[in-house]
């Protein structure tokens, strides 16, 4: 069963997707760049700290960025 949270996570990603999508696509914001945004919130999330949980749940976010920068989706569209 999804939450109220799963919902808001997943809306997050697809704004966030899309604004960098939109950035690169305009010239804004290169292709490197983007990447490099992205594993800067990996790293943010890889040193989190907090409770033994709290810091599962940052691995797993940061898994999944690195998971989506490691799978070129959906920054690189070649």
């Amino acid at each position: 069963m999804s939450t109220a949270n799963e919902h808001a996570g997943e809306a997050a990603l697809s704004i966030c997707e899309a604004l960098l999508l939109a950035l690169n696509d305009r010239g804004l914001l290169p292709e490197h760049e983007i990447v490099g945004v992205l594993r800067d919130a990996a790293a943010t999330h890889e040193n989190a700290v907090g409770t033994e949980i709290e810091r599962e749940n940052h691995r797993a976010v940061a898994g999944l960025i690195n998971a989506i920068v490691e799978a070129g989706h959906p920054v690189r569209r070649l």
